[in-house]
C-alpha cells in the first residue's frame, strides 16, 4: 500500500528545499507519494524580535508564499512543479525572492502569470495561516520548516545536506518513519557543520 507523506515548505528556506529533494528521491525507491503544502516563515515569525537581515527576508518571503498558496488552492496538481521551479531558481540558482523569479517559476510550471498578483494582496492570508497551522501546530512553535507528516504523526526535519540519492535516500526514510511513529520521540540533533549542498 502506498504510503502518504505530507511536507510543509516555504520557498525561502534552503533546508526545506533539501528535504523536498530527498523526498522526491524517496518516491523513486519506496512505495511513497509525497504531497506538498504551504507554510509561511513570515507567519511563523510574526511578533518575534528578529535581526534586521532576517526581518527583510521575511518581507521578501511573504509574496512567494502567497503565490504558492494560490497554486495550492487553484492548481493543487501543479504545486510540486511550482515549488521545484521556484526552489531551483532561488537555491541552487542563487536568485533573489522576487516577482521576476516567481513569474519565471510560474511559467516553468505551466501556470498563469496572473498568479504573481496573489503575492501582493492579503485577501487569502487567512487561508495561508490555516495551511501554515495545519502543518505546524502538530510540531509546536519551536521549529520552522521543513515539517513532515507521516501516518498521522509529524516531526520537524530532517535537516540534511546534501540530499541523499537512491537507496541511501530510502534507508534514511525508513529510519525517519520509525522515529516519527514513536509518540514519545521529540528531538535528536547535532551541530550543523555544512550549509546546504545543492547537487
Amino acid at each position: 500500500m502506498t504510503q502518504r507523506v505530507d511536507m510543509w515548505f516555504d520557498s525561502a528556506c534552503p533546508w526545506a528545499w533539501m528535504t523536498s529533494r530527498w523526498l522526491l528521491e524517496v518516491e523513486k525507491v519506496r512505495d511513497v507519494e509525497v504531497y506538498f503544502h504551504v507554510m509561511s516563515l513570515s507567519v511563523l515569525n510574526e511578533g518575534r524580535d528578529l535581526d534586521e537581515g532576517y526581518s527583510r527576508l521575511m518581507v521578501r518571503a511573504r509574496p512567494p508564499a502567497r503565490v504558492a498558496l494560490a497554486v495550492q488552492r487553484e492548481h493543487p496538481e501543479k504545486l510540486r512543479d511550482f515549488y521545484t521551479a521556484m526552489g531551483t531558481l532561488v537555491h541552487p540558482g542563487g536568485r533573489e525572492l522576487s516577482d521576476e523569479a516567481t513569474a519565471e517559476a510560474l511559467a516553468q510550471a505551466g501556470l498563469p502569470a496572473s498568479l504573481v498578483e496573489a503575492g501582493h494582496t492579503d485577501a487569502a492570508d487567512d487561508d495561508l495561516e490555516r495551511s501554515h497551522h495545519e502543518g505546524m501546530d502538530p510540531v509546536g512553535n519551536e521549529v520552522g520548516t521543513p515539517v513532515v507528516h507521516i501516518n498521522g504523526m509529524a516531526l520537524f526535519g530532517p535537516v540534511i545536506s546534501p540530499a541523499p540519492k537512491g537507496e541511501q535516500a530510502g534507508d534514511l526514510f525508513d529510519g525517519f518513519v520509525k522515529l516519527t511513529a514513536y509518540p514519545g520521540f521529540f528531538e535528536a540533533k547535532r551541530t550543523r557543520t555544512v550549509g546546504p549542498i545543492f547537487d
